[in-house]
């Protein structure tokens, strides 16, 4: 044993390194043993973002302080500068999988253990170890994701290292990419360490919500985790806003203080959370349809465990001469990739090739012919799919999930269908002149509104004012330039984010998305000053310094009407709203239509 003293400064500095296995025989006067008893390990769960169901849980050092360290950090720098951080690490990584032992075995959970890249030249070892660690405490390999961690000031890891990670992946357990996004984290890390998950850096994902920029760096991390076969973990998740954008950006699983903060007792918590099941379910709204045309193409082929034979690959190929690969997912059924026909050709077309093969000793493992392919949520936008299909050429098509279990296969042939059906459906209910969508896409986004009760909606009905008599003087041609002009404003003034609808003739429709009813008020008020003026270019000189034009009414008598403008309608569905329907949104509308136009500013509106 190494007589080893731990200070009692913040920051431990780093001693000479020494070479060995020995654990610190103590702190203090106390054996180390004893005060490693006070370490201990506090669990915080990794959710699925589409059903708020536990899937794993990150184990996480606590009571550093009782050894002197401020930071857990602190005393793998000090274990590392005295040569003893594998070690160390080791002994931890037994309190923790003792620990995560305890759960029910029913909850076929993950337990993600964090592992410094400093230690990884000692990967056989490591290996050994936690083998033996985990058949003690009869825990599956497939249970655990090795998280890797890359100190500050860590040297960047090289080819030796990306060679060490896959001697651990090759143990059966999955790799995870630590604060992807940090400054020592970046690409060439993720291009050397190929993970099976990418855990986003929280400074990404706290005040996403409400930062478009860190939303389009996210967007742009997800789309390249997804199109190499990764599924992305948001870190750091505190606030409902930091989810649905992190939702909607399409990170897959979420962590953070906002589901559940790190807890000693993991055996107390519980296996799935219903407020973050009740703002997926929200926050699905409107995607049945993309949905239903992702089912009508989804083709459910069969997969085969990680621990089958390779030679369950040559009987599947044979039964069915028409398939070309077989997918392969772990032992919770979330997906591996696949084994392609043309990767093992040369074993199964070999003489000798399938007893070679097949043979325990010498044969090779179905996971040495595993490709990846990318990754899709069933419940994902069918844009969002297209895209992640398309930043990868030479893939067959998609792995498709659902509570990140392998459902089915959507091949490139079903892609393009699927967004042709879409395209179509959309033409279908697109209005032929503005281009805006129908009735039927506003229909369905109300609908949807009004069960998201996390936060407020304002409808807003808009209706040109003295349209007929406009038409009737200077003819539908010009009356159509009249509508093209408002839809365009509407584009240009109102933020992608909400959504714009065309009802028909001179009815357009405005949902706007998170504003309070005098945020609308003033939005709807500065666009419909902005038509009124436009507007005003389509008369001739004297009628518009007349300010009116002389028309007949509907029973044929001459009238002078004013010059054109509109009157909005605003009902605005706070959070936390009482249920509501369409219909109820729609009468509200029709009795504010009148007293808009009455209005001086053209504006009616009320609450529910």
């Amino acid at each position: 044993m190494i007589d080893v003293q731990f200070p009692d400064a913040t920051r431990p500095e780093a001693s000479a390194s020494k070479q060995g296995n020995a654990l610190p025989a103590a702190v203090g006067d106390v054996p180390f043993d004893v005060a490693a008893g006070a370490l201990d390990y506090a669990f915080q769960p990794i959710i699925n973002a589409s059903n708020g169901q536990s899937i794993g849980y990150e184990a996480l050092l606590r009571n550093q302080q009782a050894l002197g360290f401020v930071e857990p950090q602190d005393l793998f720098d000090y274990c590392h500068g005295l040569g003893m951080l594998e070690t160390v690490q080791l002994r931890l990584w037994a309190k923790a999988v003792a620990r995560f032992a305890e759960l029910p075995r029913g909850r076929g959970c993950r337990l993600f253990l964090n592992l410094d890249s400093r230690s990884l030249p000692g990967a056989e070892r490591l290996a050994e170890h936690l083998k033996a660690l985990l058949a003690q405490h009869d825990v599956t390999d497939s249970a655990v994701t090795l998280e890797l961690c890359l100190p500050p000031g860590a040297d960047i890891p090289d080819d030796e290292t990306a060679r060490r990670l896959r001697l651990l992946r090759r143990q059966g357990w999955k790799l995870a990419l630590d604060r992807y996004g940090a400054p020592s984290v970046g690409s060439r890390l993720l291009h050397l360490m190929e993970p099976d998950l990418l855990k986003v850096d929280h400074y990404f994902v706290q005040g996403v919500g409400a930062d478009n920029r860190k939303k389009l760096i996210l967007s742009h991390m997800v789309a390249i985790a997804h199109m190499l076969g990764m599924v992305v973990v948001a870190v750091g998740v505190e606030t409902e806003a930091d989810f649905l954008t992190c939702r909607e950006t399409g990170c897959d699983l979420m962590q953070g203080f906002m589901i559940e903060a790190p807890r000693l007792d993991l055996a107390a918590m519980p296996p799935s959370y219903p407020h973050v099941e009740s703002l997926a379910r929200h926050d699905r709204r409107g995607r049945g349809v993309d949905r239903k045309l992702i089912l009508d193409q989804l083709e459910r082929i069969p997969a085969l465990s990680i621990e089958a034979e390779v030679t369950a690959v040559f009987e599947r190929l044979r039964s069915d001469t028409r398939q070309t690969f077989v997918p392969i997912v772990d032992l919770m059924g979330q997906p591996l990739g696949v084994v392609r026909e043309a990767n093992i050709k040369n074993y199964a077309y070999s003489p000798f090739g399938k007893d070679l093969i097949s043979n325990k000793g010498l044969g090779r493992k179905l996971r040495d012919f595993i490709v990846r392919l990318p990754i899709a949520d069933i419940h994902m936008p069918v844009e969002n799919i297209m895209s992640i299909y398309s930043g990868e050429e030479e893939a067959e098509g998609l792995m498709l999930v659902e509570d990140m279990r392998y459902v089915g296969f959507l091949s490139a042939r079903s892609i393009i269908r699927v967004i042709n059906e879409k395209n179509l459906a959309q033409a279908r209910d697109q209005n032929p002149l503005s281009k805006l969508p129908g009735n039927a896409s506003i229909n369905q986004f109300v609908n949807s509104a009004l069960q998201e009760a996390e936060q407020p909606f304002v409808f807003v009905y808009v209706d040109f004012d003295n349209f007929k008599p406009f038409n009737d003087k200077y003819g539908f041609r010009l009356g159509d330039r009249a509508i093209l002009l408002f839809a365009e404003l509407l584009q240009k003034q109102v933020s992608p984010e909400h959504f714009l609808g065309h009802i028909g003739g001179d009815d357009f429709f405005i949902g706007l998305k998170g504003l309070s009813l005098d945020q609308a008020e003033r939005l709807v008020a500065g666009l419909l000053e902005h038509f009124r003026h436009d507007a005003e270019s389509f008369y001739d000189p004297a009628d518009r310094a007349a300010g009116f034009i002389v028309s007949t009414d509907r029973e044929g008598n001459p009238k002078r009407f004013p010059l054109l403008t509109a009157s909005a309608a605003l009902v605005e569905a706070p959070a936390h709203h009482a249920p509501c329907t369409v219909d109820e949104i729609s009468a509200r509308i029709a009795l504010l239509k009148k007293p808009a136009k009455h209005a001086p500013d053209k504006l009616a509106s009320a609450s529910l």
